[in-house]
């Protein structure tokens, strides 16, 4: 009788309003840790420092984003899981708080490295909160609401953040960015539920998880697809300009169809991870990688480079649900483990894309890395293909 008391609150529509807090959660993060991108000259200006220095602002939150994944399941232990998000909202508003006031290289560092561990410790809880607030087939759809705050950070946070920047001040895109973090401090208040607990194992589940073939093929296949992505989208819009002679305006345009296509993808990932997760991980790097191709091998042509990257938007706009949903079909016993380590190996291998994909544009020019960004997808798709990507192991 106790544990369908316990369940039923999970079982009601409100559960969808917490969902809700969570996505506009995962909004602000996601906001927050790409601002720096159309603010850095401003930035390195006004502290003082290299463009190159202020490119540290991106680099530490991905490191350190990738070490909390882990260590948040080893120090939140039993805490209430509601709890935990709450503090890891005000971390984020600290964060941008310290950005917004920094005086200093060394101060804005500070508050990026807090925004990292905000980052890694918030995807590895609240990525995994989906299923429990809405049980069945239904936990996926959840995911794909919580999930969908990085697309709206991708295609108008960020922007947005760019614009108020120009207009005003780069410093009051942080304060936005401060202000987006008390709202989702006030949405979870008031709309998720207490989240008990329920991993009793702490850190030391997770390397149980690499015994599991299923498991396994899903790790390699998130270090696959992310770095081929990185890879090459790293260093498209110089494609763009230099093989398509597409910029400016018309290059905003395209980059924003990108951004929109992302959305799409990120629904469209959801309906096809509820139906077979594997064959969400196909489709999600088969449009990756075939739209890769389309740009190398014409991509000298306008139309072809438009339909090539609103197709590789809503490719990857499938690719976080996709695997995530892949991951947790292979724990579902363990689903804040393998959220962990989800995150840290996606954060792992951002960094890697896009170093590796500057060796390739050094060594072979900028249609070496798109080329790359295909085979990468068409490796992940044969990983989805073997024996154990397809069972029902857990």
């Amino acid at each position: 009788m106790s544990t369908v008391a316990e369940s039923a609150p999970f079982q009601l529509p409100t559960s969808w309003l917490g969902v809700g807090s969570l996505a506009i959660g995962s909004f602000a993060l996601v906001t927050s840790e790409f601002l720096p991108v159309g603010l850095l000259p401003d930035i390195a200006r006004s502290l003082d420092v290299m463009t190159g220095q202020a490119g540290l602002l991106m680099t530490m939150p991905g490191i350190v984003a990738a070490a909390a994944a882990p260590l948040s399941i080893a120090f939140a232990g039993h805490i209430d899981r509601r709890r935990v998000l709450l503090a890891l909202l005000v971390a984020l508003a600290v964060s941008n708080v310290l950005a917004a006031t920094a005086t200093s290289l060394t101060m804005i560092l500070i508050g990026r490295f807090l925004l990292g561990l905000a980052v890694g410790a918030f995807w590895t809880i609240a990525g995994s909160l989906g299923p429990r607030l809405r049980p069945g087939p239904e936990g996926v759809k959840a995911n794909a609401v919580i999930l969908s705050g990085i697309s709206f950070g991708t295609v108008a946070g960020v922007p947005a953040g760019a614009v108020i920047g120009d207009v005003f001040d780069w410093r009051i895109s942080f304060w936005a960015g401060a202000g987006l973090a008390v709202v989702s401090i006030v949405a979870v208040m008031a709309l998720l539920p207490s989240l008990p607990a329920k991993n009793r194992r702490g850190i030391r589940g997770m390397p149980g998880l690499l015994l599991r073939p299923k498991a396994r093929i899903g790790l390699f296949a998130v270090l696959t697809i992310f770095l081929g992505h990185f890879a090459a989208y790293t260093f498209v819009t110089p494609y763009l300009n230099e093989n398509a002679s597409i910029s400016g305006a018309t290059l905003s345009l395209l980059l924003l169809i990108n951004g929109v296509a992302g959305f799409i993808g990120n629904m469209l990932g959801g309906w096809v991870s509820s139906k077979k997760v594997s064959l969400s991980v196909i489709v999600a790097a088969g449009l990756l990688g075939g739209s890769a191709l389309l740009l190398f091998l014409l991509g000298s042509s306008q139309v072809a480079a438009f339909v090539a990257v609103a197709v590789w938007g809503l490719g990857f706009g499938m690719v976080p649900i996709a695997m995530q949903s892949f991951l947790q079909s292979a724990a579902r016993d363990a689903l804040e483990d393998m959220q962990a380590m989800f995150v840290s190996v996606g954060q792992i291998a951002i960094g890697l894309g896009s170093f590796v994909g500057g060796l390739i544009v050094d060594g072979t020019g900028l249609s070496g890395a798109i080329l790359f960004g295909s085979i990468a997808a068409s490796l992940t798709i044969l990983l989805m293909l073997t024996p154990a990507a397809r069972s029902s192991q857990r």
